[in-house]
């Protein structure tokens, strides 16, 4: 049998920008990276009800997701192999409280964003959402 992470990873989209967090330097993965905010999926839990969790858990806002996944890709987590499912949100209400995951955070534009994150996958994402009028997901229609 073939093991593999499943997670998922929330564009939370606010005024045009793209929340970002740092990753605490205790982490044990990518200490000190900036990213979207991002888990791994429970056991019996869908990527939906996954990412709706990790935003609460990881900053305690109010936002709608959008049911649909926005993208997807491949990688490894400590060389087991993972797949990441990504969402976009809108931020509703709240102000971001951080988490022992992370150790700040900003609202960044798409070129900020491409600056700061290591992962090539979430920056394309990122630039997507950020640069996109419609809030369906690519390859979908109306």
């Amino acid at each position: 049998m073939t093991l593999f992470v499943a997670a998922v990873c929330a564009l939370v989209r606010k005024d045009g920008r793209i929340l970002s967090m740092r990753r605490s330097l205790s982490k044990d993965a990518s200490p000190g990276i900036w990213e979207a905010l991002s888990g791994r999926m429970e056991p019996g839990e869908s990527p939906l009800e996954a990412v709706r969790r990790e935003i609460a858990e990881e900053s305690g806002l109010e936002v709608d997701v959008h049911p649909r996944p926005w993208a997807a890709h491949g990688s490894e987590r400590a060389g087991v192999p993972m797949l990441i499912v990504y969402y976009l949100a809108d931020w509703m209400s709240g102000d971001v409280r951080l988490s022992e995951e992370h150790d700040a955070f900003e609202w960044l534009g798409a070129d900020e964003f491409a600056e700061r994150t290591p992962i090539p996958q979430l920056s394309q994402a990122v630039r997507e959402v950020l640069g996109s009028s419609s809030i369906l997901p690519r390859g979908t229609d109306n």
